[in-house]
């Protein structure tokens, strides 16, 4: 059986907004939105829990948030003085324990395991580190506590803010069981309809639901949506600053809607993730997808796969299965990435009977070599020839 992990995921609450409401207390109480300002194109960065009553979000068009609360404070904001915040957040963390992997200025987890013997419970851990950063920083923080990351996250989430929140083992099950299927991770408001369309309202349908059915419908992605219904999440906690993950990205001179474009690039950046990860010996085990759209929000979709792969031809595959879930619509895309994350160093066991599986190592291996001594564009597949003849 394996043994229960205690992971804790601690989230600053509104951190740009409450740093100058610290440091300013003429606007403490007052909404307070960081970005571009009202009258320039340009987005919120972050909006205080004043400005978020009146449907003010981080970003939406300054313009926009404007218009939602014409009373709020705009300031453009001190990245570098976040960045000071953030460090002395961080050494906070790494008080009690090495194992803290900071996913942005504002957010971290920490793997806790190993510390329950010096600092006791998760609870208690949890406890302290709210103490610390509130009188070493003046600033608040949410602590989610449970078994895994997206648990984790999850409790911290529901408790912002200032809160607290532990889900034990026991009891995810339960407290999963009524929340709308939207608290899902990567299911968002156009995604959340399909899975409407299937009779599913809440993460308890969606435990009950059959993953066959989903499979039909989501593809590679239902494993890995169906596993958090259940409350289970297996990424470890990555403090180190060996590489993580591997991507591409393509910024558009002009944002396009047209899905055959779409996918070709999806195409081409899948082949260069996958020179890479060869280059580098390692496998992906997730793929993912970036957009950003006109308005410059930029979203995330990912997928585990049941089998690591350096394969261009899987990651493109499963990358598209993702762009056409989240398009199921045209929308214009100003910016598409690929990347491949959870990567595995150890090579893997080949199935001596899955020779089409080994023809495909042989024939990559091949076009690398041939690509390193004529040029990268002197090779390519026969789906991106069929494109642009």
């Amino acid at each position: 059986m394996a043994t229960s992990r205690t992971i804790l995921h601690v989230d600053m609450d509104a951190f740009f907004t409450s740093v100058e409401q610290r440091d300013r207390p003429e606007l403490r109480g007052k909404p307070v939105v960081v970005g571009a300002p009202p009258d320039k194109r340009g987005v919120v960065a972050a909006a205080s829990y004043e400005a978020r009553k009146f449907g003010v979000h981080s970003a939406m068009p300054s313009r926009t948030a404007y218009r939602l609360c014409p009373q709020a404070v705009f300031l453009r904001g001190d990245h570098a003085k976040y960045s000071r915040e953030s460090e002395r957040v961080m050494m906070i963390l790494r008080q009690f324990t090495p194992l803290v992997e900071q996913v942005s200025v504002d957010e971290a987890y920490l793997e806790a395991t190993a510390s329950l013997q010096l600092f006791g419970t998760g609870e208690q851990i949890a406890r302290e580190i709210k103490r610390r950063i509130r009188e070493t920083t003046g600033l608040t923080a949410s602590v989610g506590v449970a078994p895994n990351k997206f648990l984790a996250k999850l409790a911290s989430d529901m408790r912002k803010p200032d809160g607290l929140m532990v889900i034990r083992d026991e009891d995810k099950l339960d407290v999963l069981r009524p929340l709308p299927i939207g608290r899902v991770a990567g299911i968002g408001k156009k995604t959340e309809p399909m899975f409407h369309d299937l009779g599913i309202h809440t993460i308890g349908d969606l435990q009950r639901f059959p993953v066959e059915t989903l499979r039909a419908r989501f593809g590679v992605w239902a494993d890995e949506i169906k596993a958090r219904a259940l409350g289970e999440d297996d990424r470890l906690v990555e403090p180190y600053s060996e590489t993580k993950s591997i991507s591409n990205e393509t910024t558009f001179e002009k944002d396009v809607s047209n899905m055959d474009a779409l996918e070709r690039a999806v195409r081409e950046l899948a082949g260069e993730v996958g020179r890479r990860l060869r280059a580098e010996g390692v496998r992906s085990r997730t793929v993912q997808l970036k957009l950003r759209w006109g308005d410059f929000t930029t979203l995330t979709r990912r997928a585990t796969l049941p089998e690591a792969t350096d394969d261009e031809g899987r990651i493109a595959e499963v990358a598209m299965q993702l762009l056409r879930h989240e398009l199921s619509e045209p929308r214009p895309v100003r910016l598409i990435g690929v990347g491949g994350q959870n990567l595995l160093r150890s090579p893997r066991q080949l199935d001596l009977l899955d020779r089409g599986s080994n023809r495909r190592d042989d024939l990559n291996r091949a076009a690398d070599a041939v690509r390193a001594r004529f040029g990268a564009k002197k090779l390519r597949r026969g789906g991106e020839l069929q494109e642009t003849a």
